[in-house]
């Protein structure tokens, strides 16, 4: 008997899903009547007779059911006894062969009514022996199974497809000691150790009336040695290659459908007559295929950041601090890259250096107080599969139009497939500088200066001035007459305020950056590996909660806005007993004004959630003419 593993035991464990010997199946006293004993049991002399339910008349004893009702409860969708949703057609079948006719259904029947067997998710390990017991098996399916080696000896000469996805197969050399001769469809799959040292074994020696083949999300990277090989399948009409980095080339489809002309389907679109006459000739260049990979990533607009500076008035004064925001994205790509050395990009490499950091939505890491914690790197995904890139600084706007581009290439197509399975991470993130003015020490002010500068000047004319003396002397005279009038003079302009000049800025000093995380999310990117030229969505972070609004107001604010109230209330008596004494009647159609404190609740603008754009295209190459401009725009 087969072990727990094996696909014969999965096909028993479903056949005793169906039930085929079960009410409304089978034989019992729902139809007793129409299927006698064939063989009279021997009763003791001590029993009575039994009573025997015959048909009278044609009609049915009443405790028993007619063909129609019991094939009823077999069809109807919301019977009890209805098949699940993963059973086929022939499953279905069965089940009415077991009512119309139980007796008939035995081992040799099973075995060859099926020609077509589905054993799909049942942790299957192996192919076993017992398959070959099926003789008009046409088609096995056993996707999503644990199988690693086939053994080809044990599987049906009959057999047309053979479809083995998502399992964990790791070498087709089994397979291919005893082909299934008239094999058309051989699903391989999602099975990420196959590579390219299997290439030797697709070729038409081994399959010669193979039609179909499915070699999707596997690890073939070699994309000329591939073609050659299935080159030699005069049948072959319809290729799965997307999922494998070789597929990530920007010349892959023109390549496959110039080499392979008889091929009518590549990775599930059908190849037109335009198509292949665009990549006419291609397969003649195949020094066209070590061009790099290029993936463009745009950042555009960034929505919903709140305001830094809160509705109080900033400290003010000589001393103050000047504090400034700035905003920028990051995100991440695959690594072992090629950086190009221009800086047309305008993009910035982040370099992970020790710095504070916050995230809004989880609260402050490290928690206590309202210093940030300090980590060990700068913005990273939990994965790290790569290089982590910023978008420049921005400051604050309602609106921040990032306005990023940047050009990925890269020639690791491994790197690139992993990278994009994995998916990226995109960070909005604030950056938060406080810069403090510099004191200067009385040596280093600049008044002590010039006082220094004077005093050494007046050392070096004392001998010049003795021999001035005299002359001073006699115009000592008229300088006094001189100096009333100055000093009128100066006293009348003091009075009209005269014209200053302006202090020069002062120099200032920054602390290092403050950076806060206002959200992270994740993108995935698995639509460009089947084969999608373009990613394009809005990452949706929430509406971010600030801390003014999360803060409890302090004891000083509360006894402001106690004082605030009682002055309103005062104020609205004196109104009231003014307007007792004025007795006007309300002119009608006028109501409260927008500009009133009570309006402006009603026209205040809701939050905004945080929100990015983002967008990576895989460049690819749509005719033959396209790829050799290009190439020799490279050389």
């Amino acid at each position: 008997m087969a072990g727990p593993g094996a696909a014969s035991a999965a096909f028993w464990e479903h056949l005793r899903r169906l039930c085929l010997d079960q009410f409304p199946c089978g034989i019992g006293s729902w139809n007793k009547s129409r299927f006698p004993p064939r063989k009279a049991t021997v009763s003791p002399r001590w029993a009575l007779p039994k009573a025997r339910a015959s048909p009278r008349d044609g009609f049915l004893p009443p405790e028993e059911e007619s063909v129609e009702s019991l094939t009823d409860y077999l069809r109807s969708l919301g019977s009890p006894w209805a098949l699940p949703a993963d059973c086929s057609p022939e499953d279905q079948q069965l089940r009415e062969l077991a009512v119309q006719a139980p007796r008939d259904i035995k081992d040799s029947l099973i075995f060859s009514y099926f020609k077509s067997l589905r054993i799909v998710n049942k942790n299957v390990t192996e192919i076993d022996a017992d398959l070959l017991k099926f003789p008009n098996l046409e088609e096995l399916i056993l996707s999503a199974n644990h199988i690693s080696k086939i053994n080809s000896s044990n599987l049906p000469p009959t057999l047309k497809v053979l479809e083995l996805c998502g399992n964990e197969v790791d070498g087709l050399k089994d397979l291919c000691a005893h082909p299934p001769p008239e094999l058309q469809h051989l699903g391989l799959g999602h099975n990420c150790q196959l590579g390219s040292s299997e290439e030797q074994y697709l070729t038409d020696t081994y399959w010669p009336k193979l039609v179909s083949l499915d070699l999707s999300y596997n690890n073939f990277t070699n994309l000329l040695s591939l073609l050659l090989k299935l080159l030699t399948m005069k049948k072959l009409r319809v290729l799965v290659l997307q999922g494998n980095p070789l597929a990530l080339l920007p010349g892959y489809r023109g390549f496959v459908i110039d080499s392979l002309p008889k091929l009518c389907t590549l990775d599930d679109v059908i190849i037109t007559p335009d198509e292949r006459h665009d990549f006419l000739e291609l397969s003649s260049n195949p020094e066209l295929l070590k061009c790099y990979t290029k993936m463009v990533v745009d950042i555009g607009k960034v929505r919903g950041v709140p305001n830094p500076v809160g509705p109080e008035e900033p400290e003010t004064g000589p001393e103050a601090p000047i504090i400034t925001y700035n905003y920028y994205v990051t995100y991440e790509f695959a690594k072992d890259e090629k950086i190009e050395e221009k800086e047309t990009d305008k993009c910035v490499l982040a370099v992970s250096t020790t710095l504070n950091v916050e995230n809004t939505q989880g609260g402050v890491e490290g928690g206590g107080g309202n210093e940030p914690a300090p980590v060990d790197s700068s913005i990273k995904s939990p994965t790290e599969p790569g290089n982590v890139y910023s978008t420049p600084r921005k400051p604050w706007a309602e609106v921040i139009d990032c306005d990023h581009t940047k050009e990925h290439v890269t020639r690791d197509m491994v790197a690139l497939k992993a990278y994009l399975l994995a998916g990226t991470t995109v960070t909005v993130v604030e950056e938060k500088v406080v810069s403090w003015p510099v004191v200067l020490t009385p040596n280093e002010s600049p008044t002590r200066k010039g006082k220094d500068k004077g005093k050494a000047e007046k050392g070096k004319g004392k001998g010049k001035g003795k021999e001035k003396e005299k002359e001073k002397e006699k115009k000592a005279e008229k300088g006094k007459k001189d100096k009333g009038k100055e000093e009128k003079g100066k006293a009348k302009d003091a009075g009209k305020g005269g014209k200053k000049k302006k202090s020069p800025s002062p120099e200032l000093r920054s602390d290092p950056p403050i950076v806060k995380v206002l959200g992270s999310g994740h993108v995935n990117l698995e639509s460009l590996l089947a084969g999608e030229p373009l990613v394009e969505t809005v990452c949706d972070f929430g509406i971010l909660i600030t801390e003014s609004t999360s803060k409890p107001p302090s004891p000083k604010e509360k006894d402001s806005k106690k004082s605030a109230k009682k002055d309103k209330k005062a104020k609205a008596a004196a109104a009231e007993s003014a307007a007792s004494k004025k007795a006007t009647t309300p002119v009608k159609g006028k109501g409260k004004k927008k500009d009133s404190p009570d309006g402006a609740d009603i026209f205040q603008s809701q939050p905004v959630p945080l929100t990015v754009e983002f967008q990576m295209q895989h460049v690819k190459w749509n005719s033959a003419s396209q790829i050799l401009l290009h190439y020799n725009m490279s050389e």
